[in-house]
């Protein structure tokens, strides 16, 4: 996490209105700016009007990913075991 680009180890560092907070997710990066203070823990309706997020535009998704190489065509494959009955019938294999 950063506080007004200056990496921070602690979570003591005290913010006020106008730092920039910039941290990293898994697969994103949130840039909030703070307008306000809370003075208490609300619901988020109230959080959300205390910073102002700047946060790049996600990148824009790719087509449908193909299929799973694993997957087949219905009735393709490996036959059930009425299908091998059957054929063992028409083999004589009985």
């Amino acid at each position: 996490m950063r506080v007004n680009k200056d990496k921070i180890a602690s979570a003591s560092k005290t913010i006020k209105p106008g730092d920039v907070l910039t941290v990293v997710l898994e697969r994103r990066v949130l840039v909030l700016k703070v307008v306000a203070l809370g003075t208490r823990r609300g619901p988020y309706e109230e959080a959300r009007l205390l910073y102002e997020d700047l946060s790049p535009a996600p990148p824009p998704k790719a087509e449908a990913p193909p299929a799973p190489p694993g997957q087949r065509e219905a009735g393709a494959g490996r036959p059930t075991k009425r299908e091998r009955r059957k054929i063992d019938a028409f083999r004589g294999d009985i």
